[in-house]
């Protein structure tokens, strides 16, 4: 730990934030630089980590007192702001347009004798929350770019398009008087999901239903509304000028117990957001469990489905799933929207590459299945004649 310098978190989601506590404990007492929004997310989503851990009758790699070390250490960082991380290392965090306070992580290195763009997860688009990811920056010689959705057989509709979709599935199932569980990534899609939700009723498109909201999304939600200036203009316009906050329409309502769970379940026609969005675990199974085998109901799944989850089995058609020896017939209507993403789809990508100012020298594909990193690292070095490279694991490239 003692040549552990800092730790820069890009945004909180759990597969970039949630070992950082581990650290803390292990002895590390450096800082760790977030934007402010980054922050608050991570340290509840850790928090959550160990609710959820100790439900699950598991024990939590860390505990509640690490996380207020990672607080005590942390430097927040505000977009363009310049900090010198070591003596010649500074660092610039940029928007990156993936989630609230999300950061590309501009390195200027040795006094400017070489400057790095890790982009981390990056959406090159406007969404129902927030603008695009940046492309201008002072100087750029290497860059190190995700490849989520890279590969060219990921197509994706548009926002538009998925928001349709949406809009009918959910007329469906209350048409036949079901309930629709959406399990959702609790900070980014569940927020969107509910601007989108509200935005449909506020006019007139989907009729004044409850939108029941589990735990974890509703604090984290909170959090979104402490921070409006981070949203794109037109939610900060309908915040500040028109005082129509979103996120505070009386059709959401908070579910923060087992009895309030039931109360919902028992209840009429209604949308259910809850986590985790690949229903690897937390209350999104719990329901999956109680409204399955009715075929009134629906499952619309608008999160990355990793291979082997819960939810990717049950989207790609299984009519009956084994819970911990318990078998579960799935007889509710199930969809997959993808137009939701919060990464750049492939499209998205290049046209970042494109506007990019200026253009790097270098570009390094990361955050993807192989095949997709190669086919993206292929594609740009054809396009825009700059070198690329797509390490496999535990690779070392030297960037100058």
């Amino acid at each position: 730990m003692e040549k552990l310098d800092a730790i820069i978190v890009t945004h909180p989601h759990v597969d970039h934030s949630a070992f950082v506590p581990y650290l803390y404990k292990m002895g590390y007492r450096g800082p760790t630089y977030f934007t402010l929004p980054g922050r608050d997310i991570a340290a509840l989503m850790a928090l959550d980590y160990i609710s959820v851990a100790q439900k699950e009758g598991r024990k939590a790699i860390f505990s509640s007192k690490d996380i207020k070390e990672m607080i005590k250490h942390s430097i927040t960082l505000e977009y363009d702001e310049v900090s010198d991380i070591t003596p010649d290392i500074r660092v610039t965090f940029y928007d990156a347009g993936h989630t609230l306070g999300s950061a590309m992580v501009h390195l200027n290195i040795g006094n400017g004798l070489h400057n790095l763009l890790y982009t981390a997860d990056t959406n090159y688009e406007v969404s129902n929350l927030l603008n695009a990811a940046v492309t201008r920056f002072p100087r750029l010689e290497t860059m190190i770019l995700e490849s989520t959705y890279g590969g060219k057989n990921e197509n994706y509709p548009s926002r538009r398009e998925a928001e349709e979709q949406l809009y009918e599935m959910i007329k469906k199932t209350l048409e036949r008087g079901g309930k629709v569980l959406m399990p959702v990534l609790g900070t980014g899609r569940a927020q969107e999901i509910m601007v989108i939700i509200e935005k449909a009723v506020r006019n007139g498109m989907l009729e004044k239903i409850p939108v029941y909201i589990q735990g974890i999304v509703w604090d984290i939600t909170a959090i979104h509304t402490a921070y409006p200036d981070f949203f794109n203009t037109n939610v900060r316009r309908l915040i500040f000028h028109k005082d129509q906050n979103p996120f505070l329409n009386e059709i959401f309502k908070r579910v923060g117990s087992r009895k309030e769970m039931m109360q919902v379940i028992e209840g009429g026609p209604c949308v259910i957001l809850a986590t985790s969005g690949m229903m690897v675990g937390g209350a999104s199974v719990e329901y999956f469990k109680l409204l399955a085998d009715n075929p009134k109901n629906s499952i619309i799944f608008s999160s990355y489905l990793g291979k082997g989850s819960l939810g990717r089995r049950i989207n790609e058609g299984e009519k009956e799933v084994n819970l911990d020896g318990e078998i579960i017939n799935v007889k509710m209507e199930v969809a997959g929207i993808r137009g939701f993403t919060g990464h750049s789809t492939r499209e998205r990508l290049i046209s970042f590459v494109r506007h990019l100012m200026p253009k790097p020298k270098k570009i390094i594909l990361v955050h993807g299945d192989n095949s997709n990193c190669l086919d993206l690292a292929s594609t740009l070095h054809k396009m825009f004649r700059i070198e690329t490279n797509a390490p496999k694991n535990l690779e070392s490239i030297r960037i100058k």
